[in-house]
């Protein structure tokens, strides 16, 4: 027993300060890629290894449209190791977490003939968009929810048919490195008693059912998170005669964490964004 002692002791304090802090990323954490859309001249290469379909070319009338999807990409690596401008790097970027399935998407168009780049954007950061009243509704409700859940948050997580990556993850927040309940947040076993809904996985078509009563039984008001690529679009499993795909196309999605699995400050950054406790980067 003393032993123990001694060694707690000795070990001291090993919980990270993140969100309040910097995050302590290994040297040989893979993250996000990253584009350098000016000097992409030629995304084909990249496109045609992308084991997702993350990366997609559409050619029309002498324009070339690069499309890159974070809710698809696993993070492999496959599109930096086949490009050879060097305008593909892997990076160590994870705050990627969004509240719009569109604010994952970027594109870029090029003009053929000049090989020059025309346009580059998100495709939600566009001006001059109409009033959306819907969209102002969203945006009255979801100040409710942070006003409610902003202290404290009772996550029920669901595995809706992963491959429980994203479970390693996920168990990993309640560790003494990452202590998740020293923000107030922690895991309840049913979701009569949750105020959010952690779901991984493509839903697979055996899980719509009950993805969909977990989601009915949540009291509200309720946040719905979907993790990694799987839980995001489908990811490598996509959509077939098992899987649904997405989680959005079963339960309605408050925030997306890209990742294949995201690790677990991802995960942390998207419950707290989720519920108005921190600013999207």
């Amino acid at each position: 027993m003393f032993r123990i002692l001694k060694k707690t002791f000795d070990t001291g304090l090993v919980t990270i300060g993140y969100p309040d802090g910097a995050a302590h990323i290994s040297s040989t954490f893979r993250g996000a890629p990253r584009f350098d859309f000016v000097n992409w001249r030629d995304a084909r290469a990249a496109a045609e290894v992308c084991p997702t379909a993350a990366i997609a070319i559409a050619e029309a009338d002498g324009i070339r449209q690069v499309t890159v999807d974070y809710g698809l990409c696993i993070f492999c690596g496959e599109c930096a190791d086949a490009d050879r401008s060097g305008a593909v790097r892997m990076s160590g970027d994870f705050e990627l977490a969004a509240r719009n399935r569109k604010e994952l998407v970027f594109f870029a168009e090029y003009d053929l003939e000049t090989n020059g780049i025309q346009h580059q954007l998100s495709k939600l950061n566009q001006s001059n968009e109409p009033f959306d009243a819907e969209a102002a509704l969203e945006r009255s409700v979801r100040t409710a929810i942070h006003e409610t859940l902003g202290r404290s948050l009772a996550i029920r997580e669901v595995d809706a048919g992963s491959c429980n990556g994203c479970e390693v993850e996920i168990t990993a927040l309640n560790n003494p490195v990452y202590d998740l309940e020293r923000l107030g947040i922690h895991f309840v076993a049913s979701p009569r008693h949750a105020d959010m809904l952690l779901v991984t996985g493509p839903v697979t078509r055996n899980m719509e059912l009950a993805l969909l009563k977990t989601y009915r039984a949540t009291p509200e008001p309720k946040v719905v998170v979907a993790v990694g690529a799987c839980g995001i679009s489908g990811g490598i499993f996509g959509r077939n005669y098992a899987t649904i795909g997405g989680v959005d196309l079963v339960v309605p999605v408050d925030v997306y964490i890209p990742g294949c699995p995201p690790r677990p400050e991802a995960l942390l950054y998207g419950i707290l964004l989720a519920v108005g406790r921190m600013t999207k980067k």
